[in-house]
């Protein structure tokens, strides 16, 4: 019986780290993807890799204090209750990944966990008040940092970078030889390159870093347990996020790349910059970050800063009057008078800020951990007052 049981709860901790790998690969390489610089099948195989060293690494400390830190009774997480939190934690995110839109696996995860705690008495509220309190104020610092950029410095940051995508692949494989190895595309600038590397580099940043607090969210209620090894769980927990990565990531690429905001080289750069910054200097405090929402606010803000954008921080030091500016000219990111160019021809705001879309991923990246929170604690409830 135990080893049955035991056997449903990797299949759990698997669906778990499937979902995981929906929900973070359009986070991290979404920009890289949306700008033309990676395709989706080598952003989910640089998801694979990254995020299995994060979790081999650093994330074997993030598993120990998910298991032991948030609720104070290490007796609470047994079999039974490890699988009800995996099954909740999985079901709440595929929910997000149906509909498109990466919820924050932190978020679940630590949710359902705290539906355990408070069900049984043993939720410590200092810890998860301390983790709540950032869950708000980072997606809150990252809209309004990378609104900022958007709407007063990015046209000085994109005339510094320079970098235009060109017709074409980035990268082409080389097959003349008995290896195949990637060169330039035939018209691939030298910044257009240096620029793409920049964002894969980023984007496998934040994969690794991914992997360093997201691969708790798979195995932490098993590894809690006393007969389950952790490193065989880091492994069944990375294997499962690649296959999520290769499949039903496709749909969360497709809503951050595409969908929300028309993401050119230069801006996928500042998303990355700004929330892989958030990202990291969570994580060195101990704190668990809500990954994928810091990302998803931070491509949300540069896109309203972007097609709000009425004044560069030079004009309004100086005085300078403001040039007026047509909504195709925000696409070009230059500026030009009424009367130059065609009156005809001028894309709506939404080509570069898509309001509906990203106030169903602001819903669902809420609406998901609620779900998980919600359902462990009622079910942990109901099966303490009537079963255990």
């Amino acid at each position: 019986m135990v080893e049955a049981l035991l056997l449903i709860g990797f299949a759990v901790a698997a669906f778990v780290g499937y979902n995981i790998g929906g929900a973070t690969t359009g986070p991290a390489f979404g920009p890289a993807v949306g700008s033309g610089v990676l395709s989706k099948s080598g952003a989910a195989a640089l998801m694979s890799v990254f995020f299995f060293v994060g979790a081999g690494t650093l994330g074997q400390r993030v598993v120990t204090t998910l298991g032991e830190d948030l609720v104070t009774g290490g007796s609470v997480f047994t079999l039974e209750t490890s699988i009800v939190v995996l099954f909740f934690i999985g079901g709440a995110l595929f929910v997000g990944n149906f509909a498109g839109v990466p919820a924050s696996t932190s978020m679940t995860a630590v949710g359902a966990i705290a539906g355990l705690g408070l069900a049984t008495g043993t939720l410590d509220r200092a810890v998860m008040g301390e983790i709540a309190i950032w869950w708000i104020v980072a997606p809150i610092i990252g809209f309004w940092v990378s609104g900022v950029v958007g709407r007063y410095f990015y046209p000085a940051i994109d005339s510094w970078v320079a970098i235009d995508s060109t017709e074409g692949a980035l990268f082409e494989f080389d097959r003349s030889g008995p290896i195949p190895k990637p060169v330039p595309g035939p018209n691939t600038t030298r910044r257009e390159l240096v620029g793409g590397f920049v964002v894969i580099a980023i984007g496998c940043l934040m994969a690794f870093s991914s992997g360093t607090s997201n691969i708790a969210n798979a195995i932490a209620p098993l590894v809690a347990l006393d007969n389950v090894e952790m490193t065989p769980m880091i492994l069944l927990g990375s294997a499962a996020v690649a296959v999520g990565a290769f499949t039903i990531a496709r749909r969360t690429l497709d809503t951050l790349g595409n969908d929300i905001t028309d993401l050119p080289l230069t801006a996928a750069i500042v998303v990355a910059c700004v929330s892989s910054g958030i990202v990291i200097s969570l994580s060195a405090v101990g704190i668990p970050a809500s990954f994928v929402i810091i990302a998803t606010m931070s491509i949300v803000g540069l896109g309203w800063g972007r097609a709000t954008r009425s004044v560069t921080v030079r004009q309004g030091i100086s005085g300078e009057k403001e040039p007026k500016v047509s909504v195709g000219a925000l696409k070009t990111d230059e500026t030009a008078p009424i009367g130059e160019g065609d009156p005809t021809d001028v894309p709506s705001a939404s080509d570069l800020f898509n309001p509906s879309t990203s106030a169903r991923v602001v819903l669902m990246q809420n609406v998901v951990p609620i779900l998980s929170t919600v359902g462990a604690l009622v079910t942990f409830t109901l099966l303490f007052r009537f079963v255990w």
